[in-house]
């Protein structure tokens, strides 16, 4: 596929982009046909899209419950798009490429570099191999955890093949599930109190959504994070921040009234989802408003980049903070443990932010004002789509075409990255020597 798009001259955003768009269009086909579906009839093209955007997207919102609708030729097509759609369309090209034995061009090393957010070309071919390797030894341990739960639930042959989807989809943040309960909703529910299961899924949408470069310095470096990349001590940093917050949050305001069992691990469980996996053990319908609006702010934020999580990334929320903290305290530059941070990189976290910002409201109030439903609901719909999450309060499945195409264009969006779609639609322009006169303006 990909060699198809360099004979083309294709730049590695646009690769990217057409790369996923491709994957979704095979996937939607393939859903239509009669033996994906129970009820042996072709599903319409339109419910089929969605469904392909937010597997390849790992996003999890459903228009149809994967369980019952679905056989399992068709679950089947979903969790391979899940996986494709999780470790990234070049990451999958470029792990068949090398199955095969062909040589990597240094042009398709260049776009396997973009793809999975490497800070260098050299070694990208090793350290690909090393993602294919960490990502289906996680997968395998986390199906391996969840087996007896499931076994135990629903048999054997069902348990193991539960098993095996559940751990893809978390581990790729996808937030699809096949239990058929709970329908519209993506949910857990009935394990909300199991240690084993919430450990499982939790572990692996963390690991999953920590990116691919903090794993080597993890592999490399072990308990010495000094050693680490600015990057990755932030990544960590700000993941543990975005994971206990709102933990605590959810303990002591929202999930007071239920059993302890189900009160710890469910807002344990409510704060770790929103990094753009999508599953649920409470009934997130029966939260607050403000309880709500912050799962909307987490599912924004969502993973880390070069991961399989989508979401603006913690790293673009790291740098507005720490940007904020400079101006505070009067000084020229942000700075992360003894380091400054690069105005390129200022500029990159602002533009993502506005992007993520304006497709968040502008869904959210078209859909809200297309379907006459409420401003909040709509908006956490928005966030869910274009954070990649998955998490709903279950109007997805009742929402108009414009709606969906609404939700299936911000899913696309939040996979393939903003700034990936901006570079890959919009002409580059060159750079001169000359600049235009500075003048300043007020601002704030």
């Amino acid at each position: 596929m990909w060699a198809v798009f360099h004979k083309r001259k294709l730049s590695s955003s646009q690769i990217i982009l057409f790369g996923f768009a491709f994957v979704i269009l095979i996937g939607a086909l393939v859903l239509m046909l009669p033996i994906s579906s129970k009820t042996g009839l072709a599903t319409p093209f339109l419910d089929c899209l969605f469904t392909s955007t937010s597997a390849v997207c790992v996003t999890g919102l459903i228009v149809y419950d994967t369980a019952t609708h679905w056989t399992v030729f068709g679950q089947t097509v979903i969790i391979i798009l899940i996986q494709i759609g999780g470790m990234g369309v070049v990451t999958v090209a470029a792990a068949i490429t090398m199955a095969s034995g062909k040589k990597i061009s240094l042009m398709q090393r260049s776009t396997m570099q973009d793809a999975v957010s490497a800070h260098h070309v050299g070694g990208i071919v090793k350290f690909t191999g090393f993602i294919l390797k960490g990502i289906f030894l996680m997968e395998l341990v986390g199906a391996v955890v969840m087996a007896p739960v499931f076994i135990s639930d629903y048999g054997l042959i069902k348990g193991i093949w539960m098993a095996v989807f559940h751990s893809i989809s978390a581990f790729c943040n996808a937030g699809f599930d096949i239990l058929g309960e709970g329908a519209p909703f993506s949910s857990l529910t009935s394990y909300a109190a199991n240690p084993v299961i919430n450990i499982a899924i939790t572990g692996l949408i963390v690991i999953g959504g920590l990116g691919f470069l903090t794993w080597q310095d993890v592999r490399q470096n072990g308990y010495h994070i000094q050693r680490y990349r600015m990057q990755s001590k932030v990544i960590l940093a700000a993941t543990g921040a975005l994971l206990l917050i709102p933990a605590l949050y959810f303990f002591f305001f929202e999930f007071a009234d239920l059993p302890f069992a189900e009160r710890f691990w469910g807002s344990w469980f409510q704060s770790v989802t929103p990094r753009t996996a999508g599953f649920n053990t409470l009934d997130l319908t029966q939260m607050s408003e403000t309880g709500q609006t912050v799962i909307s702010l987490l599912m924004l934020i969502g993973g880390s980049p070069g991961s399989t999580a989508g979401g603006m990334k913690t790293t673009t929320f790291a740098v507005l903070i720490a940007c904020a903290v400079a101006v505070f305290r009067k000084r020229e530059n942000g700075r992360f443990f003894g380091r400054r941070i690069a105005d390129d990189t200022v500029k990159n976290a602002i533009t993502v932010f506005l992007l993520y910002i304006t497709l968040f409201f502008a869904g959210g109030m078209i859909i809200s004002k297309v379907e006459s439903l409420p401003l909040v609901t709509c908006l956490f719909e928005s966030a869910s789509a274009v954070g990649t999450v998955g998490l709903t309060l279950g109007i997805t499945p009742g929402l108009g075409l414009v709606s969906k195409l609404i939700l299936i264009a911000q899913m696309f969006i939040g996979r393939v990255g903003g700034l990936t779609l901006i570079f890959a639609t919009l002409p580059a322009t060159k750079n001169t020597l000359s600049k235009l006169p500075l003048e300043k303006i007020t601002v704030g």
